[in-house]
C-alpha cells in the first residue's frame, strides 16, 4: 500500500464562482494542490481525465451533468480517483444506487469546516486507492484461476494423446513454453485449440 502524500491533488467542480474560489483558497491553505477548477459536471469529467487528480470535489447541483452523473463518469474513467460530493442543500441524501454508481466516499455540507474537508479528502483518497488495489488483486486471482483451469485441460489432452503421465504432460508444456518464450497458459490454449471441436 503506497503512502498517502501530504499534498493531495484536487479537482474542484462548483458552478458558484464565489464558493468555488473559497474552496480553492481553503484547499491551498490546507496544503493541497488544486489541479483544475470547473463550473460544470461535463467539464469535471473532461478535466479529471486530463489531470488525473487524487480526488475530485463535486457540487451536487451543476449544469451539464449533476454531481452524481459526473462522479459516475469519473469513477468509470479513473477508478483510482476519490470522489467527494458537496451540497448546500442539507435535506439532500444519496440513494444506495447513487453511492454505488458514483463510488462517492462522502457527502459534505457547504460550507465545510476546514478540518472536516481535510480529513474527508484524506480518507477518500485512502479508500479509493485501497478499493483499486483490491479490485486489481481480485482480477489477478481470477485470471490465475482461469489460467490454471486451462493448463489442467491441456494437460489432460496431452496425457490422452501421448499416453504420458500428468507430470510428463506438464513438463512437455513447460519445455515448449521455455523454448518458444511464451507463457505456459498460451501453450495450454494452443493445445486446447488444436483439439477437434474444442476451443479455449
Amino acid at each position: 500500500m503506497s503512502e498517502l502524500p501530504s499534498t493531495i491533488r484536487v479537482l474542484v467542480a462548483e458552478d458558484n464562482a464565489l464558493e468555488r474560489s473559497t474552496l480553492v483558497d481553503l484547499l491551498s491553505a490546507l496544503g493541497h494542490m488544486v489541479v483544475a477548477e470547473v463550473d460544470s459536471g461535463t467539464e469535471a469529467i473532461e478535466k479529471a481525465q486530463q489531470f488525473t487528480p487524487d480526488a475530485v470535489l463535486l457540487d451536487m447541483h451543476m449544469p451539464g451533468a449533476t454531481g452524481v452523473q459526473a462522479a459516475e463518469g469519473i469513477a468509470s474513467a479513473l477508478p483510482g480517483t476519490a470522489v467527494v460530493l458537496i451540497t448546500g442543500d442539507l435535506s439532500l441524501t444519496l440513494s444506495t444506487a447513487d453511492v454505488l454508481r458514483s463510488t462517492a466516499v462522502a457527502l459534505l455540507p457547504k460550507p465545510t469546516p476546514p478540518t472536516t474537508l481535510d480529513a474527508t479528502l484524506r480518507m477518500a483518497v485512502t479508500r479509493a486507492r485501497e478499493l483499486l488495489a483490491a479490485r486489481r488483486e481480485a482480477a489477478e486471482a481470477k485470471e490465475q484461476l482461469e489460467n490454471r483451469k486451462l493448463i489442467e485441460r491441456a494437460k489432460g489432452i496431452l496425457m490422452r494423446r501421448t499416453g504420458s503421465s500428468e507430470q510428463e504432460a506438464y513438463r512437455i508444456m513447460q519445455r515448449s513454453s521455455q523454448d518458444r518464450s511464451v507463457r505456459m497458459v498460451d501453450i495450454a490454449r494452443a493445445v486446447i485449440d488444436s483439439e477437434p471441436g474444442m476451443k479455449s
